[in-house]
């Protein structure tokens, strides 16, 4: 199994910053006072996609090989992964093709074909999608992008952890949502490189748990569902090169219900102006839960998507109300 490294999350800025800039590390001191602790958020939700995948599918395409750049590749997705690889191929020449199950975000899905990718729609979640994904990829002779267990992906999605560092060296914690699990590895391995010291917080979904079980029972834990309208963080089965990593770095995994996921989206938008989706305000909801260890600190939030829908932010809204 390929492994994550600090000297590859650095070569990877080099490319990632060919179509990005760094996106904004913003201190709050209103949600400070609300915390207890020094809040800042990272803005990957002000990406092109809005969302950090894009940096992934950037770094990913960068090295795909040129013949199989001509064949084309195919992903699964439950929104901001497909819209990275549909936004990075488009960058680069290639064809792409996106699995996705039905009753996907349908705004994601129209993000994604505006890039140019061909849309499937296929099974009633992230992991069937997958099944058909696999299937399609050998009758087509398309690349498979694993979401979850590409190393070029992972290494792309580090650089947001490596602009946090330079532009807040003093961080003590970061809080990052998991759901495949590829920022939260990206944030440990920088961490660990720089300063060991940092504690990497993971959220997830009470309702998508599988790997806050698979860490905390020390083997690999699949659900039978992932009912959460945070889409950014539901899976029902951990995967081996993100699991190993986050069950050696990972220094706390909070769960959220689903009201407090929705209350974190209205949080987003109380203290921050910013929209963000389920997986995306999740940092924010959690950090309720955490203002007495964290007190005093210097704490970062990755705010990892804006990708909303209308209809769902409509229902949020009227539930506070």
């Amino acid at each position: 199994m390929a492994a994550l490294t600090f000297q590859d999350i650095i070569a990877a800025r080099q490319i990632v910053t060919r179509f990005l800039k760094p996106t904004p590390l913003i201190h709050y001191p209103e949600l400070s006072e609300q915390l207890g602790f020094q809040a800042y958020i990272k803005h990957e939700n002000h990406n092109p996609t809005g969302s950090f995948k894009i940096r992934g599918g950037l770094n990913f395409m960068h090295h795909l090989p040129e013949a199989q750049r001509e064949k084309g590749v195919i992903t699964a997705t439950r929104g901001n992964h497909g819209q990275s690889i549909a936004y990075a191929a488009a960058q680069f020449g290639v064809k792409a093709t996106v699995v996705v199950p039905h009753g996907n975000n349908p705004e994601k899905n129209s993000a994604m074909q505006a890039f140019g990718a061909e849309l499937i729609e296929h099974g009633a979640d992230f992991d069937e999608a997958l099944v058909l994904c696999e299937r399609l990829q050998a009758e087509r002779g398309l690349y498979y992008v694993h979401p979850c267990m590409e190393p070029g992906l992972f290494h792309g999605v580090g650089t947001y952890s490596l602009e946090i560092f330079e532009s807040l060296p003093n961080v003590d914690a970061i809080i990052v949502p998991i759901g495949g699990g590829s920022g939260s590895c990206g944030a440990i391995t920088v961490a660990k490189a720089i300063n060991p010291k940092v504690k990497v917080i993971g959220v997830q979904a009470e309702n998508a748990p599988a790997i806050y079980r698979s860490w905390k029972e020390e083997v690999r834990v699949e659900t039978d569902s992932c009912d959460t309208m945070a889409d950014g963080i539901a899976t029902r089965a951990p995967f081996l090169l993100p699991l190993s990593i986050i069950q050696d770095g990972i220094h706390d995994i909070v769960l959220l219900s689903e009201s407090e996921l929705e209350e974190g989206i209205r949080l987003a938008l109380r203290w921050t102006h910013n929209l963000a989706e389920g997986a995306g305000a999740s940092p924010i909801a959690a950090a309720h839960k955490l203002t007495d260890k964290l007190a005093g600190k210097n704490v970062v939030m990755v705010m990892s998507g804006g990708n909303l829908d209308t209809e769902t932010l409509k229902k949020i809204l009227a539930h506070q109300l």
